[in-house]
């Protein structure tokens, strides 16, 4: 609720998720990746790792 409520504060409601690993107040505002984040869950059958990493060009060599 707390992401949700801030990312629509910004007119950004549909990025609630994305904000769960973007942390940076840039990656907010701007709607894109920079850093590069990493999530680890498991459940009873699996380990998860979410990745987030740039996949813009201006942050792509």
């Amino acid at each position: 609720e707390k992401f949700e409520k801030e990312a629509a504060e910004l007119g950004k409601g549909s990025f609630k998720y994305a904000w769960v690993l973007d942390k940076l107040k840039a990656e907010r505002e701007r709607g894109i990746t920079i850093d590069i984040a990493l999530w680890k869950f498991e459940t009873p059958k699996y380990m998860v790792t979410v990745i987030d990493a740039p996949g813009h060009r201006d942050f792509i060599k």
